[in-house]
């Protein structure tokens, strides 16, 4: 339970970032750059005039009479009365920053609630593709065997001869960046480990005797397939959607290092941790520490609600 609240926080707070309630000014730049964590941030905005000075600022030094030398030496009087009328901004610290601010001065804790909206998507949607077309494929190569059988261990072959990762970069160079490429990819390229558990467990189930009995009452092979031996391996999709989640993640983490997955223009823990690796050397570990351990936190949680739901579902230990 403890772990169903912890995974039922992070999809929360996802959602509610997704839907613009939180984290919707995580760009800004609130604080100085590089602030430790609950130091400093951008808080009531002073709005004086320039002045004599700020016109000094932009126009230089008083000009002098050089007329016959400096043909613009006529409109520095009206520029600097037009530059002290402009509004000068300054920037109070009047709040904290309370996990630190980045390069930029943005407010780290914003940026890793918006970050856990693209990994959270990527790693729970492109696992749920990936182990709904293992158990499809597994399932029908385990139930139907001969040309079926070997029509997909081929499929497998052909994808398993290929280093995982040297796939998912190959596939991510030819497609164009984005959220969806990235789901796709991964889902498409991660059916292989769910594809061999799903078809042992089909074979071995399908010459038992509920499901000799079910097809002498007239279920079909649909039925037979879905309805009966499914349930009975539950526990290992479950299983494999909580190894897959995890590993996931860390594709995301691996391909937005690579400048292969999101754009620029959006933040994931992924691009946290690229940053954080620069940041690390000058001694600027908190944007690290904010994106590792949301990952990790998350990740702990979902491997403890997966095996407490497998041994809930697991007929053998009823």
């Amino acid at each position: 339970m403890a772990s169903l609240t912890v995974v039922a926080f992070f999809v929360a707070l996802m959602l509610s970032s997704a839907l613009g309630f939180v984290a919707h000014d995580w760009s800004a730049e609130v604080g100085i750059s590089y602030a430790p964590p609950a130091f400093i941030a951008a808080g009531a905005r002073e709005t004086t005039g320039a002045g004599l000075e700020t016109a000094a600022a932009v126009t230089g030094p008083k000009p002098v009479d050089i007329s016959d030398v400096d043909p613009l030496a006529p409109r520095y009087a009206e520029w600097r009365e037009r530059a002290g009328k402009i509004e000068s901004v300054r920037f109070h610290p009047s709040a904290t920053l309370p996990l630190g601010g980045d390069k930029w001065g943005r407010d780290v804790l914003k940026k890793t609630i918006k970050g856990s909206e693209v990994s959270i998507t990527v790693g729970l949607v492109a696992a749920l593709l990936a182990v709904a077309l293992g158990a499809v494929f597994g399932a029908t190569a385990g139930y139907w065997g001969g040309r079926v059988d070997d029509m997909f261990e081929w499929l497998y072959n052909v994808f398993t001869s290929i280093p995982y990762i040297l796939l998912i970069l190959a596939f991510a160079a030819v497609l164009s960046r984005g959220l969806a490429t990235i789901i796709l990819i991964l889902g498409l390229t991660g059916w292989t480990g769910v594809y061999r558990l799903m078809r042992a467990e089909y074979i071995k189930h399908a010459g038992r005797e509920y499901v000799r009995a079910a097809q002498a009452i007239g279920a079909s092979h649909a039925a037979r397939m879905f309805r009966h031996i499914l349930p009975n391996t539950g526990h290992v999709m479950l299983v494999q959607l909580s190894q897959h989640v995890v590993q996931f993640i860390k594709a995301e983490v691996i391909l937005s290092f690579l400048g292969l997955g999101v754009p620029v223009s959006m933040v994931s823990w992924g691009t946290m941790l690229a940053e954080a690796q620069e940041e690390l050397v000058i001694g600027k570990w908190w944007q690290l520490v904010a994106a590792g351990t949301s990952m990790a936190v998350l990740v702990t949680a979902v491997s403890l609600l997966t095996d407490a739901m497998r041994d809930a579902l697991d007929p053998r230990l009823r």
